[in-house]
């Protein structure tokens, strides 16, 4: 098939290279515009633009598709359907209805359940047992469109967003290749969707990120988990943000936010408590709870709430 492929992130890489190695015509490629990022705020082009142009492909980059430019330029190559995976920008009706086949979008969940921009984290954060992809016959609405094919997989308790990312990305390329091969063979059978089991999953923000050692020792676990790699949980240590990458919930209890043992660093949560395993302290390297104890050594007993 002829493909105008709509993408990002990383897991749109996977979603691209899979399309691009089943043999179909990639003719275009549309990312978002180059980003300043990092702390010197270096221009930085996204990944799927890095990928396509080390494929030759032709890469387009606009600020809007809303005036009309991108209808023209994608009329231009005639494509037979629009592959759209995390590209971050709302599509248009008359770009969404003009393909042959119309645009299909590859998601991070099992809809309707995590409409919106990071489905994968908020399901590790809300501690789900499995999430999945769907791909989708994509309509006017934020992820509403008809449930093309669902493929799941299992979120173990030690998964973090990153792991489960990096899943769901091989699997979205399997299974958007598995879509394009039945939606040219006529085999599909779009399923609406029940808005009534619809959930929203927000962008991510920092305003997030920062641990309530109140609440009970699996949902900060899971906050743990479901903010790695971005944008990180963190509490305070002495008045400095300490970044905790990796935990694990234990059986001991105590009053909030108290050190119950430092081998391994075990803090006291709503209930239960967790075991930090991996952290980082403001102007200091990412490290285990053992070096990090060297050179801060705490006494069980002490609480980082009321430092």
């Amino acid at each position: 098939m002829k493909i105008i492929f709509m993408g990002t992130p990383d897991f749109a890489v996977s979603c691209l290279e899979g399309v691009i190695d089943a043999g179909h015509e990639v003719c275009a490629v549309f990312t978002q515009p180059d980003k300043p990022r990092g702390r010197k705020m270096v221009m930085t082009p996204p990944a799927v633009k890095i990928y396509s142009l080390e494929q030759g492909l032709t890469v387009y980059q606009p600020n809007t598709l809303k005036d009309g430019k991108a209808l023209e330029i994608i009329k231009g190559y005639a494509p037979d359907v629009i592959v759209v995976a995390a590209y971050g920008k709302i599509l248009p009706k008359e770009i969404i209805e003009y393909p042959k086949y119309g645009c299909i979008n590859v998601h991070g969940s099992i809809l309707p359940k995590y409409r919106g921009a990071a489905p994968i984290q908020w399901s590790v954060i809300n501690g789900d047992d499995e999430t999945g992809i769907t791909t989708m016959q994509m309509n006017e609405g934020l992820d509403t469109g008809d449930i093309l094919l669902v493929e799941k997989t299992v979120i173990s308790i030690d998964d973090t967003a990153s792991s489960v990312f990096d899943r769901l990305a091989n699997i979205g390329a399997s299974l958007i290749v598995k879509t394009l091969n039945m939606a040219e063979n006529g085999e599909l059978t779009p399923v609406k969707q029940n808005d009534e089991e619809s959930s929203y999953a927000p962008m991510l923000d920092k305003n997030i990120s920062k641990i309530d050692f109140s609440k009970d020792a699996l949902s900060v676990h899971n906050l743990v988990r479901g903010l790695y790699d971005w944008p990180i949980a963190h509490t305070y240590y002495k008045g400095k943000k300490m970044k905790i990458f990796k935990t694990r919930v234990s059986e001991k209890c105590g009053k909030v936010g108290e050190v119950l043992s430092v081998s391994p660093l075990t803090i006291a949560c709503g209930d239960k408590s967790v075991e930090i395993l991996e952290l980082q302290l403001e102007g200091k390297k990412r490290m285990d709870y053992k070096s990090f104890l060297l050179g801060h050594p705490i006494e069980c007993g002490t609480n980082l709430l009321e430092d």
